[in-house]
């Protein structure tokens, strides 16, 4: 095997969970990157209400786990610095990746940490709404955009700000994770009746857009048409939707999964003839990518989506999606699925190909050994030409 060229040391929380750390795998799998992953040792998670504790999936990974000041907090927690210095010095990385917005005080501190060591940063960000931050925070911004060699956008939308915050490096645009194609790969299809099942997984809140698809469903009832809704996941919103199926008279037309594992999620989505993604746009969220619908495209399921933020851009088909709010547009496209067995062939073969032409955890890490290297010859013709005016 080749020895490693080049050794990059990622930051961020996601990493905690092990499943999210599959890209990390997959580039230290090339042979060509020694991974680093400097991550904190446990995480209280708001959204699933309890803490979780670093996995270790990956034995090729070095993890550096560090105990986190304002644990929980993602945009306001801290690393002590002293354990930032102590693994700089302990593995030695050629550049550093912090994977956290760019107003975030981690990415802040990493960011001093570039200047102090003259490392190159890239940072990944998700950020797609202008939202009010204080003058403080509008200052590490701009420090962490005036440092950064390369910043990752996840999503055109945040792309789109970046550059209107001011930063005139280059951005790529790119999600942060990609899809598992063992875990999600296509399965034999086993239908025991004639009904059309689409499915939705995600958290039940407003602006996923639940409503709408319960809306769709009674409109293609009313057509005639035999279609069930599978809904995997739990939220705030639950009671008002059920009684919202039950207001439209199509509770027995929708199954509630609640919660599902991840590694559940392929068996749910196993039964789904469509996964549906009905988000919309409220004043501070749009949709910054939909990892749900990479998900349902790797395993041949049609995904569709409306024009919410990223969506479009992830689904990559103007035919696959609907106005965001417009409950007639969604049950039109739904419709001519239910009627066009061959269209709906062809779009499971076309999910199928987006998926491994762009999304996959081997595509994500290819894309990023080629940026790595890229930054690291400019930077060394950069540190030359230093030299020689020195």
């Amino acid at each position: 095997m080749i020895a490693p060229t080049l050794r990059v040391l990622f930051v961020g929380h996601t990493y905690i969970v092990g499943v999210n750390q599959a890209k990390l795998g997959a580039i230290a799998a090339t042979g060509a990157v020694d991974v680093g992953l400097l991550v904190p040792s446990k995480w209280y998670a708001p959204e699933w209400r309890r803490q979780v504790d670093l996995e270790r999936p990956y034995p090729r990974i070095h993890l550096f786990a560090k105990p986190v000041w304002f644990e929980g907090r993602s945009g306001a927690y801290l690393c002590p610095p002293w354990e930032i210095a102590r693994t700089l010095a302990n593995f030695q990385p050629d550049l550093i990746q912090v994977e956290q917005e760019v107003f975030a005080l981690s990415t802040f501190e990493m960011a001093l940490f570039a200047r102090l060591t003259g490392k190159p940063l890239v940072v990944f960000c998700w950020e797609n709404v202008d939202r009010h931050l204080s003058m403080f925070r509008q200052w590490t911004r701009w420090f962490v955009l005036r440092t950064a060699s390369l910043i990752i956008a996840g999503s055109h939308g945040a792309a789109d700000l970046l550059s209107k915050w001011g930063y005139t490096g280059p951005i790529e645009i790119m999600p942060q994770l990609g899809v598992d194609t063992n875990l999600f790969a296509p399965r034999p299809r086993i239908r025991s009746n004639g009904d059309f099942i689409v499915g939705f997984v995600g958290r039940l809140v407003h602006q996923k857009g639940v409503d709408l698809l319960l809306t769709a469903t009674r409109l293609l009832k009313d057509r005639g048409h035999r279609c069930r809704v599978v809904i995997c996941g739990t939220g705030p919103d639950e009671k008002a939707l059920r009684r919202e199926a039950e207001r439209l008279g199509i509770a027995d037309n929708v199954t509630w999964r609640s919660a599902v594992q991840h590694n559940e999620v392929p068996d749910e989505m196993s039964l789904f003839d469509a996964l549906v993604l009905p988000s919309r746009s409220i004043p501070n969220w749009k949709e910054q990518f939909g990892h749900v619908l990479i998900e349902a495209m790797s395993m041949g399921i049609p995904a569709v989506g409306s024009t919410c933020g990223e969506i479009p851009y992830v689904i990559g088909r103007r035919d696959l999606v609907f106005p965001e709010g417009e409950a007639e547009g969604l049950a039109a496209l739904l419709e001519r699925m239910i009627n066009e067995k061959e269209w709906h062939d062809e779009i499971r073969q076309y999910c199928l190909a987006r998926v491994d032409e762009h999304f996959t955890h081997e595509r994500i890490a290819t894309k990023l050994l080629r940026l790595w290297h890229q930054l690291m010859t400019k930077s060394a013709r950069m540190t030359a030409q230093r030299g020689r005016c020195a």
